[in-house]
């Protein structure tokens, strides 16, 4: 009974989990119809998870101290860069040109690249089953991105590819981080890793934007307030405490629903709309995904 209830319970957390992360698309959405660029949101973004970054490293001590190195450190600091700096503002940038549900999909590749990228650089095996769950996989993207580009702008392809990149840099955060957060633990080296992003976002502003940040209306400032808390900060927990419920195996099924709540947020606050073949290509990602999360284990995106 005890062991339903856990199980009952991890369901439930897996699902808010997801969802908030998937809501984050929807308010850089709802943030562009105020005209802020993409690095001012971002920069919004990181600077009010900052704090909340700052404590969590001050007070949440690495797990195996004894097996950190100080170049673990350099390499925290490489990965803060290429996997949450990176990854977020070509996320960014690629929302200001197609649909946050087109967006979703895309990202939603990260674990066929996760095994592509391990396979050329660590020399990992990819099974018969991985194979065809990649192919699966990129059929279903490029059904999905057809529709989108037979109806919509010329920077749909730029949107797509900007999105890829996010995916791609976000892929190979996590083969590279893998053997350092058994060092620190999750909490810690997630913590240490924002920190560096907004390091290297205020650095971006500085170097090639320095334009005001206090020019736009309180919804810009409110919308980068709840992508910090609401779709960074408490989903980030919520995940990790599923995942420990459930096993990482079993959460990254769950994480299937992700691009479909992202189509279900968008219709609800954007009025966005897909076309019947985009939803069959995203079905057919889910599916492709599923397959590969039911062999390898997945880490859940920020």
């Amino acid at each position: 009974m005890n062991i339903s209830k856990t199980i009952n319970s991890g369901v439930l957390i897996a699902i808010i989990g997801i969802v908030l992360f998937s809501a984050k698309a929807i308010m850089v959405k709802l943030a562009y119809q105020y005209q802020v660029s993409a690095v001012h949101l971002l920069l919004f973004r990181m600077l009010f998870s900052l704090p909340f970054y700052v404590l969590i490293a001050f007070y949440v001590k690495p797990q195996n101290p004894e097996k950190i190195k100080r170049n673990d450190y350099l390499w925290i600091v490489f990965f803060g860069f290429i996997g949450y700096y990176l990854a977020s503002y070509f996320d960014f940038l690629g929302l200001k040109y197609i649909k946050a549900g087109l967006e979703r999909i895309i990202l939603f590749i990260y674990p066929t690249l996760v095994i592509i990228i391990s396979k050329i650089f660590l020399k990992t095996t990819i099974s018969t089953k991985q194979i065809i769950a990649i192919l699966i996989t990129y059929f279903g993207v490029i059904i999905t991105f057809w529709g989108e580009i037979q109806f919509e702008s010329e920077h749909t392809i730029l949107g797509g590819f900007l999105i890829f990149l996010s995916a791609l840099t976000y892929a190979s955060y996590l083969v590279g981080s893998g053997w350092l957060i058994p060092k620190f633990g999750v909490v810690p080296f997630t913590a240490y890793a924002m920190i560096v992003s907004t390091v290297c976002v205020i650095a971006h502003y500085l170097i090639g934007d320095r334009t005001t940040i206090f020019v736009y209306s309180f919804e810009v400032y409110f919308l980068g307030f709840l992508m910090a808390v609401v779709s960074t900060i408490i989903p980030s927990f919520l995940v990790s405490l599923a995942i420990k419920k459930l096993g990482a195996s079993n959460f990254s099924i769950i994480g299937s629903i992700g691009p479909i709540s992202t189509i279900i947020l968008a219709y609800i606050f954007l009025n966005e709309t897909l076309s019947l073949l985009q939803l069959m290509g995203a079905f057919i990602v889910i599916i492709g995904i599923a397959v590969i999360s039911s062999k390898k284990k997945n880490t859940a995106k920020v």
